[in-house]
């Protein structure tokens, strides 16, 4: 797309992460109209070629494609509802956090409005939005979305989930929960071996060639016995995993690292194991995370 046709954007609200997804449409020429409703945060903007609208009815008007990042849904509704007539033919793309059901709710209401309705889920802090390797997202209308994915793919990897608008935002859920497991198991094996003096870079060398490595291939395996329903111990067993967390309970005990979290793995495990799954493998313990009790008959 040559840079005298690239398209207009708006971008509503300017908080940390609106302000970086406008930025990332300048950088790449697209006319980009904003607006927030303190002033102050659109100068620094406005400096680098955005237009800044007075209201939100000439923010929306002033392109096809509109984006809103604003604090929540009733927020969201603030600002959109009194401009709900500038709407039709327009494509709506809300990468507001909420729930899933608040993104169906709100796919109703804009579609009622005659606008094309996307959600998304912003898989990045700020500094990573318009990196071509951070994940963007989006459920919903199908044909908002490949109209417009050019000019998706400006802010990162634009990638589209399907008709039903909560499933971005649900994806987003599970994501962040695997994070902050993630950081915190990091963090916790960090305390473990910086107890002995053990750099965190160091260690995290390490931790990063096995996550990438065997615990990827894991997931991998893993992911098709949970689709099946069937979780052959061919591996390493439940039962064969409880005893090897007690290894980390003790070693952490015995250098003062809090064991809250391998515990409750530990008791999870156990659960699992209650269940019937001692000798099944690891991807067994989702059917005491679905709350099934998954006791085999």
């Amino acid at each position: 797309m040559s840079a005298e046709r690239r398209a207009p954007v708006t971008v509503i609200g300017l908080g940390n992460m609106g302000t970086a997804l406008a930025a990332a449409f300048l950088e790449h020429g697209h006319p980009t109209t904003v607006w927030n409703r303190s002033h102050e945060k659109t100068k620094a903007l406005a400096e680098r070629g955005a237009r800044v609208a007075a209201t939100p009815a000439e923010a929306v008007t002033a392109a096809e494609l509109v984006i809103a990042c604003v604090l929540d849904y009733d927020a969201l509704h603030t600002v959109l509802d009194p401009v709900a007539d500038r709407l039709p033919g327009r494509a709506l793309v809300n990468v507001t956090s909420g729930s899933p059901e608040q993104a169906r709710d709100f796919r109703d209401w804009a579609e009622g409005q005659g606008a094309g309705y996307l959600d998304g889920a912003i898989m990045t802090t700020p500094p990573g939005v318009g990196r071509p390797d951070m994940m963007f997202l989006y459920s919903g209308s199908r044909d908002t979305f490949t109209a417009h994915k050019e000019t998706l793919d400006v802010l990162g990897d634009a990638l589209f989930l399907g008709p039903d608008p909560a499933v971005a935002s649900l994806y987003d859920a599970a994501l962040l929960g695997l994070m902050w497991s993630t950081f915190t198991g990091w963090l916790h094996g960090t305390a473990l071996v910086g107890a002995d003096k053990v750099a965190a870079t160091e260690f995290t060398a390490l931790a990063n060639r096995w996550l990438g490595g065997a615990v990827s291939g894991f997931l991998t395996r893993y992911a098709a016995q949970v689709d099946e329903g069937r979780y052959p111990g061919d591996d390493a067993t439940v039962d064969v995993q409880i005893g090897a967390i007690d290894h980390l309970i003790h070693a952490a005990a015995d250098r003062g690292v809090d064991n809250a979290l391998p515990e409750l793995l530990q008791a999870t495990m156990r659960r699992a194991q209650a269940a019937g799954h001692g000798g099944d493998s690891y991807a067994s313990v989702i059917e005491v995370l679905r709350g099934s009790g998954g006791a085999k008959a």
